[in-house]
C-alpha cells in the first residue's frame, strides 16, 4: 500500500502522524511510505532520519495526498484539505466528527473512508487510540490551569498546593476516565484537595481504591456538580462518549456560583466541550473570560508537548495502522473486529451511530457493506 504523512496545518499543532520507526516497521512490510518536507521536524524528526528509515520525501502536500492510498494524520482534516477527498482514499486520524458537520459532509461527499482513532473500542472496553492523548491533556490540565490560576494571568492568585499555614487550591474533575484519573494524578500530586465526579459507581470504587483519602469521589448530579464548582478554583471537564458530542455538564448560569479568578479547563472541547460557555481556542490566545471565569478551551492540548506526543499516539497506532496496510481496511475488519468501531464513513455512508444521532443523518452498519 502507498502510505502518505502530511505535515498538520491546524494552527500550532505539532504532531506528526508516523515517527521514522514507524517508517520502517511500513518498509519492511512492503509497503511505500511517502512524507511531505519537514512534516517531522517540530516533533524533533529530521528529513534524513525518514529517508533512513526508507520513505520517500516529497516536497508539496499535494502529492502526498495524490499519491497515497491511505494518508496517516494526527488531527482531523482542514476545510483547505476537503479537495483532496476521494473515493477509496482511506484517512487515518482523530476525526471527532460530532463537532464537526462540514467536515462529515464532506466525507460522505467524496465516499472517503476516514478511520477514527478517538472510536475504535476493543473488546474489553478500552479505547487505545483515544488513551495516549487522554493521558497528556489530563496531566496537562491541570498543568495549565495551575497557571492560569496565577494573579498576573487573571487568576484568582491561588497555588494549588498551599503552603503551611495556608489553604490548598480545591481540584474538581468532572469525569473519572483516561483524562480524570491523570488529571487526579498531577492534581494529587501538586498537593491539591480534590474532588471527582462521575456517573459509574464502580470507576468511582475503583478511584477511592487508588487514591484513598487523598480525594474525594461523588456521583455525578446536577446538584453535586453545582455544590462542587462554589469552591472550585479548578475545574477540569473530562468527560467522554466515544463518537458522540460531550454532554453540557456545567451550564452558563452555573459560573455565577463560582468564585471570580477560578478557571475551567475544558479537556472534552473537541467533542463540543462539556462547558456550555466553551469555544475552541489555540496555543497562542488559549484562554477567555466570561462572568470572571477563565475558560481554557485548547483543542489539541497535547500538540505543546510534541515529541512526547506523537511518540506515544504512533506507539498506539501503528498496530492498527499496519494491519489496514497489509491486509487493506476491509479484510483488516474481519480479522480485527475493533478496526470496525473505528470507521465513521465509508463510500458515502455514515457508520458511526453516535454521529448519525447528532447530525440526524442516515445510518448504515459497517458490518453490511463490508
Amino acid at each position: 500500500m502507498k502510505i502518505g504523512c502530511l505535515k498538520e496545518i491546524k494552527k500550532h499543532e505539532y504532531r506528526i502522524g508516523l515517527i521514522p520507526d514507524n517508517v520502517k516497521v511500513y518498509c519492511s512490510n512492503g509497503h511505500t511510505v511517502y512524507i511531505e518536507r519537514d512534516a517531522g521536524v517540530e516533533s524533533g524528526y529530521s528529513n534524513e532520519e525518514y529517508e533512513k528509515a526508507g520513505a520517500i520525501i516529497i516536497e508539496t502536500a499535494k502529492e502526498v495526498w495524490d499519491s497515497s492510498e491511505m494518508i496517516i494524520k494526527v488531527k482531523e482534516p482542514l476545510e483547505d484539505e476537503y479537495q483532496y477527498f476521494r473515493p477509496n482514499l482511506i484517512i487515518y486520524t482523530y476525526f471527532h466528527l460530532a463537532a464537526n458537520r462540514k467536515l462529515t459532509e464532506a466525507l460522505l461527499a467524496s465516499k472517503t473512508k476516514a478511520v477514527a482513532y478517538e472510536t475504535l473500542v476493543e473488546s474489553d472496553g478500552t479505547i487505545p487510540l483515544l488513551a495516549p492523548m487522554s493521558q497528556i491533556a489530563g496531566r496537562l490540565s491541570v498543568q495549565e490551569g495551575a497557571k492560569y490560576l496565577e494573579k498576573h494571568c487573571g487568576g484568582s492568585g491561588i497555588l494549588l498546593s498551599g503552603v503551611p499555614g495556608a489553604p490548598k487550591g480545591k481540584v474538581v474533575i468532572l469525569g473519572g476516565g483516561t483524562v480524570g484519573v491523570n488529571a487526579c494524578k498531577i492534581a494529587v500530586g501538586m498537593g491539591a484537595d480534590v474532588t471527582i465526579l462521575d456517573i459509574n459507581l464502580e470507576r468511582l470504587a475503583y478511584l477511592d481504591d487508588i487514591f484513598g483519602s487523598r480525594i474525594q469521589t461523588l456521583f455525578s448530579t446536577e446538584d453535586n456538580i453545582i455544590n462542587s464548582l462554589v469552591d472550585a478554583d479548578l475545574v477540569i471537564g473530562a468527560v467522554l462518549i466515544p463518537g458522540k458530542a460531550a454532554p453540557k455538564l456545567i451550564r452558563k448560569e452555573y459560573l455565577k456560583v463560582m468564585k471570580p479568578g477560578s478557571v475551567i479547563v475544558d479537556v472534552a472541547v473537541d467533542q463540543g466541550g462539556c462547558c456550555e460557555t466553551s469555544n475552541t481556542t489555540y496555543h497562542d490566545s488559549p484562554i477567555f473570560i466570561i462572568n470572571g471565569i477563565i475558560h481554557y478551551c485548547v483543542g489539541n492540548m497535547a500538540g505543546s508537548v510534541p515529541r512526547t506526543s506523537t511518540i506515544a499516539l504512533t506507539n498506539a497506532t501503528i498496530r492498527y495502522g499496519l494491519q489496514i496496510a497489509n491486509m487493506g481496511l476491509e479484510r483488516a475488519c474481519l480479522s480485527h473486529k475493533s478496526i470496525f468501531t473505528a470507521i465513521n464513513t465509508y463510500d458515502g455512508y455514515c457508520t458511526c451511530k453516535n454521529v448519525a444521532d447528532t447530525f440526524q443523518i442516515d445510518y448504515k452498519p459497517i458490518e453490511y457493506l463490508i
